[in-house]
């Protein structure tokens, strides 16, 4: 394959993680841009942000974000340990959408490329107790939805409907295909 660069528009460790699974060499340049209730909005500002930065260069920029939603209604990240409680309690034993939006632009074309992918997650119910104890571990405060499915959050869950990657934050198999001479 090629040898442009891939440069990824986000500070998550999960989505640094995946790239880094399927063999994509990349770096990171953080974008840092204010958030909406628009994942593929989202996903191009960080995109667009981060390809300024690098304007001329042989490279693309990754940028995406996921959001959490039920019954219409977007559950982001966490306030705090109430806010997480309330969202668990929420989420309990329903099914919602996880729809991650990545976007990728070249910094010297600045050509563009906004895709979403939606995953349905079912949780089993949970009891207070589940939820108090899941809550104390910390892990649900920094991810949207207040859960992480990659992690302790697995527990939670009792069937999804979809990409797992997607849930997890960056849909790999859509996104792959599309990543051309950035992928070695």
């Amino acid at each position: 394959m090629g040898d442009r660069r891939l440069i990824l528009a986000s500070a998550s460790p999960r989505r640094r993680q995946l790239l880094a699974q399927i063999g994509v060499a990349f770096e990171v340049d953080v974008a840092d841009v204010d958030e909406g209730d628009d994942p593929r909005a989202n996903a191009l500002a960080k995109a667009r942000a981060v390809a300024a930065r690098h304007r001329g260069e042989d490279a693309v920029v990754l940028g995406a974000d996921t959001e959490v939603v039920l019954d219409g209604d977007v559950l982001g990240k966490p306030a705090d340990d109430a806010d997480a409680r309330e969202m668990l309690r929420r989420l309990s034993g329903r099914t919602h959408a996880v729809v991650t939006a990545y976007a990728l632009v070249h910094c010297t074309t600045d050509d563009e490329l906004v895709r979403s992918v939606e995953t349905g997650v079912t949780f089993r119910p949970l009891t207070g107790d589940e939820i108090d104890a899941y809550v104390a571990t910390g892990e649900p405060l920094d991810k949207a939805g207040a859960y992480g499915i990659q992690g302790r959050g697995a527990v939670l869950v009792d069937r999804i409907d979809g990409d797992y990657f997607t849930v997890v934050g960056l849909p790999l198999a859509d996104l792959w295909p599309r990543l051309g001479d950035c992928r070695r």
